[in-house]
């Protein structure tokens, strides 16, 4: 990579700052928003979207609703945000013609169908990673957007944070010569989430607008607050909850605007005696193509145990590049490092993902009509990640062969069925339908 190559990537992928949320870009497109305009939000799901609209408003953006089917915590993140409502239903919002975008903080199921609702309402999008609760659906986000020609980022961060711009800008240049395997992580411990039978839901729920479009099932206590993550129904595995953001680091690095030709691997319940559906440990290898007769194909490497009570390269969650002059370790957490042969130290920058520049490179793709640093598209590369190692789990099987242009699953028809999902007949955000 040329010098200004280089100074033409960082500028492309460092438009995320304050200054361009509030309409120091100029460029105007047919779905852009004046600069002198207040940018009105609606928050949806407020767990992780208090964080969100906590740096939205920094920004300079109102907080119109917080939305939440308990209704407990939609009146506390509320207060806490200086929202004007706060509702149980994402139906208000949308019908609010003043709400300019929404923040799509829910759990999972939830994604696809009010991403797809927003877009048909007229709303940008941000949604939580991962984008999509299954491949199916990511491609529906994808038609949505272009189709509405709004805008839809991606919560993965790092994105937009300059201290990872600069260092897939150095692996980009050839800092560790050609990379043939990039390998990523998540190692921690998490918790047992126990056995659990059927129970009245909390007061103050409305458990059947949280199940939404999903088959419904009776509440229980483990699978509601955050524990919705390790269940079919709602979530997509700690390899949709945390890997994602480090497979998606590894495609930016690679520069891959496709999916991956082969999955292989073991996934497994090897350690954890509690209702959780989703593997604890996930060994998953992708294929890719090369880049010709220098770079045959190329390799990425899914490596999860959430009962580890220790760090792995001295990363909780990590992505390290290897190429045959050297490799560099990204930690979203704390920076990176560029090793040299022999494992010589090179080069170290320390940082940590930065949310408020993300939201801030959203407002500023809302004001300029330019596609964000995160575009749905690129979240959709690296959800599907996720739900091939998911599919593995479930299936038993050991390999897939994927096709990347019709984005089915070759010769594996029980595999197959798993790339979209069941929805509960009749529901008014049923994705089929929207």
């Amino acid at each position: 990579m040329s010098r200004q190559t280089r100074r033409s990537f960082l500028q492309q992928t460092a438009r995320g700052t304050a200054a361009a949320a509030l309409g120091t870009f100029a460029a105007p497109a047919i779905q852009a928003r004046g600069a002198s305009e207040r940018i009105v939000v609606g928050i949806a799901g407020c767990a992780r979207g208090r964080t969100d609209g906590e740096e939205l408003r920094k920004l300079g953006a109102k907080i119109a609703y917080t939305c939440d089917p308990d209704q407990g915590r939609a009146e506390r993140v509320k207060n806490i945000l200086g929202a004007e409502r706060a509702v149980a239903d994402l139906r208000k919002i949308l019908d609010d013609r003043a709400v300019d975008a929404v923040v799509i903080a829910t759990p999972d199921h939830w994604h696809a169908p009010a991403a797809l609702l927003a877009c048909q309402a007229g709303k940008h999008v941000y949604v939580e990673k991962p984008c999509s609760h299954n491949i199916v659906e990511g491609r529906r986000m994808i038609e949505a957007a272009r189709r509405s020609g709004r805008v839809m980022q991606v919560g993965t961060q790092t994105r937009s944070t300059k201290v990872f711009q600069d260092a897939i800008a150095m692996i980009r240049e050839g800092a560790v010569g050609r990379v043939l395997i990039v390998k990523t992580w998540t190692s921690q411990q998490r918790k047992n989430i126990g056995h659990c039978r059927p129970s009245a839901p909390p007061a103050g729920v409305d458990y059947d607008l949280w199940v939404g479009p999903a088959p419904l099932v009776p509440f229980q206590e483990n699978r509601f607050h955050y524990t919705w993550h390790w269940w079919y129904n709602f979530g997509t595995g700690d390899a949709g909850n945390r890997g994602v953001h480090q497979m998606d680091i590894a495609l930016w690095g690679l520069d891959m605007k496709t999916h991956p030709t082969h999955a292989a691997g073991f996934c497994g319940k090897m350690y954890f005696d509690d209702d959780q559906q989703f593997p604890d440990t996930q060994y998953v290898t992708f294929e890719y193509p090369g880049d010709g007769a220098a770079v045959p194909k190329r390799l990425l490497v899914y490596e999860q145990r959430i009962w580890t009570p220790y760090v792995q390269d001295d990363c909780e969650d990590g992505c390290t590049f290897y190429g045959d002059e050297g490799y560099l370790t990204i930690d979203m957490q704390k920076g990176w490092k560029l090793f040299g042969r022999k494992n010589v130290l090179r080069k170290e920058a320390h940082g940590k993902y930065d949310t408020g520049e993300h939201v801030a490179d959203f407002l500023a793709a809302i004001r300029s009509g330019r596609r964000p640093n995160a575009d749905i598209e690129i979240g959709h590369l690296s959800a599907t990640l996720a739900h091939l190692a998911n599919i593995i789990a479930r299936t038993g099987r050991q390999e897939l062969t994927f096709d990347p242009q019709t984005e089915q699953i070759v010769g594996a028809a029980d595999a197959n069925a798993l790339v979209a999902r069941t929805y509960r007949e009749g529901h008014w955000a049923d994705v089929r339908k929207l």
